[in-house]
């Protein structure tokens, strides 16, 4: 909850990523509130109080994905929801705002982009950005599971970072204008 809230505010990207993580965590330890208590939770230093809200942040996820079905795969809508903020501010980029540096950006990832999209089978609806993301995702879960990520997969996928990392940072920009008014 804590590092979530935080990710939330910093970077849009990376706290989707994030979240991918926890659903999976969750789905782990089989949606057993213990499970998740104790390894999740309890090693936590803080207060009761704080303790409780981590708990019930953890178990409200919990009844969410039981609600929307996704117990064995499948994302949160609201993370869905998020990648489709991220997906719209990136088409604005390219297309209202006419934004050099992200057309720059998006130009150097279309090439890995093009090809995760050709690997993973996605469809027509499936976004640059989600297919970023999911890149990405993978590339976490192979590193976090000690298998090797290759020196040409870390080049391939350094473009999907720049460019998920300045699309975030306009987000929050964004944020931040809207917050003004």
């Amino acid at each position: 909850m804590l590092i979530a809230q935080e990710k939330k505010k910093e970077n849009l990207a990376e706290y989707i990523l994030y979240m991918w993580q926890v659903e999976d965590f969750i789905r782990a330890c089989k949606f057993d509130m213990n499970c998740i208590e104790k390894q999740r939770v309890n090693p936590f230093d803080v207060s009761g109080d704080l303790k409780k809200q981590i708990y019930d942040w953890y178990e409200n996820l919990l009844i969410m994905m039981q609600k929307e079905k996704i117990q064995k795969k499948g994302h949160l809508q609201i993370l869905k929801n998020n990648v489709d903020e991220l997906t719209e501010l990136h088409f604005a980029l390219l297309h209202k705002k006419h934004d050099p540096q992200y057309r720059q950006l998006f130009t150097s990832a279309a090439q890995t982009l093009l090809e995760m999209r050709q690997n993973s089978k996605a469809d027509d609806e499936t976004s640059d950005i989600e297919i970023a993301l999911t890149t990405l995702y993978g590339v976490l879960l192979l590193r976090l599971s000690g298998k090797g990520v290759s020196k040409e997969t870390m080049q391939g996928i350094h473009p999907l970072s720049r460019l998920l990392a300045y699309l975030s940072k306009a987000y929050k920009e964004v944020e931040e204008e809207l917050s003004k008014k």
